[in-house]
């Protein structure tokens, strides 16, 4: 039940951010959906007894998490579906396990480009450049808009290899470190938040303006927002946990793929968006190179395996 919760949670992120945006500006959006998680995870934190890291060097990594776990990627995916449909954006999600490869090459000792994994990399952005589609001017996606969203995707691979890297032998288990986590992407929205409200014409003011749905419920947006944080950032934490404690990584490793599938049926079905076919071929394309690259990630050196207690959290990745 946790597992399927936790599928359909984060596959329909995209669809709550499309909604939130009849009314909200995209910086609003992650804002207000990383204050809310953030609320909630601290209190389930305080409430289960746990407490916050209190090293230095522990917040410094701490921060840099919080930035490609949290500010980054909730930004560029609200900003991406102002450019592109929810199904698309979710598709963008789908490269986090082969961003995280990457990243994995790039920073963590002892990792060895194998020629299975340079394949399925290879093939992954083949399947990006399908759906791209550059030798088409019609049908094709907007470029930056799913650019984007594949930024967004990518900022989570990048974001829990580091994590791997330099926080494994941190005491921070448990709700400690997605509550800490959060706050440092809360602290880093803030500044963030200021500086794109006063570079509109409504200046500060921005940062609370709503427009009513003329469609629908006129608080409907700002409910699909406030879900995207409380249930799909804050509750989604533990659940998170959760799943991979009780099933195993390699279980909960199958959410990486599942959640664009959720996507991209919710925004056909509930929003009427159409996908072409370049689109859903490309789709199958980076799913497939991504199954390939989690299933050798998994099978790693023991050395790296038994080194960080964020490892089993990690292989899940993260939706929206």
């Amino acid at each position: 039940m946790k597992f399927a919760a936790l599928v359909l949670i984060w596959g329909s992120s995209f669809l709550l951010m499309k909604v939130g945006l009849e009314s909200m500006q995209p910086m609003q959006i992650a804002g207000l959906r990383i204050l809310s998680g953030a609320i909630v995870v601290l209190a389930l934190l305080l409430t289960t007894g746990g407490a916050l890291p209190t090293e230095a060097r522990v917040w410094g990594h701490l921060l840099v998490c919080g930035f490609f776990l949290a500010a980054f990627p909730f930004a560029m995916f609200a900003t991406s579906e102002t450019r592109i449909a929810s199904a698309l954006a979710g598709i963008g999600n789908a490269t986090t396990p082969i961003a995280t490869v990457v990243a994995t090459l790039a920073i963590l000792p002892g990792e060895r480009a194998t020629g299975r994994r340079l394949a399925a990399i290879g093939i992954g952005f083949l399947g990006v450049v399908v759906i791209m589609q550059p030798w088409s001017l019609d049908g094709r996606p907007d470029l930056l808009g799913f650019g984007m969203a594949l930024a967004g995707g990518a900022s989570y691979g990048v974001g829990w290899t580091y994590n791997r890297r330099f926080l494994a032998g941190s005491d921070i288990g448990g709700l400690s470190q997605p509550a800490a986590t959060l706050l440092c992407g809360l602290a880093l929205m803030v500044p963030a938040e200021v500086l794109w409200a006063i570079s509109t014409p409504g200046g500060l003011a921005s940062l609370v303006a709503y427009s009513p749905n003329d469609s629908g419920p006129v608080w409907l947006p700002l409910l699909a927002v406030l879900a995207l944080g409380v249930i799909g950032t804050g509750l989604a934490y533990m659940l998170q946990f959760d799943v991979v404690r009780a099933a195993g990584p390699v279980v909960g490793s199958t959410i990486t793929y599942l959640i664009p599938i959720v996507s991209v049926l919710l925004g056909v079905l509930v929003l009427g968006e159409r996908l072409t076919l370049g689109t859903l071929a490309g789709f199958l394309i980076v799913l497939g190179a991504a199954a390939v690259v989690n299933g050798v990630r998994l099978r790693r050196t023991p050395a790296l395996a038994a080194d960080s207690p964020v490892d089993d959290e990690s292989v899940l990745g993260q939706g929206g």
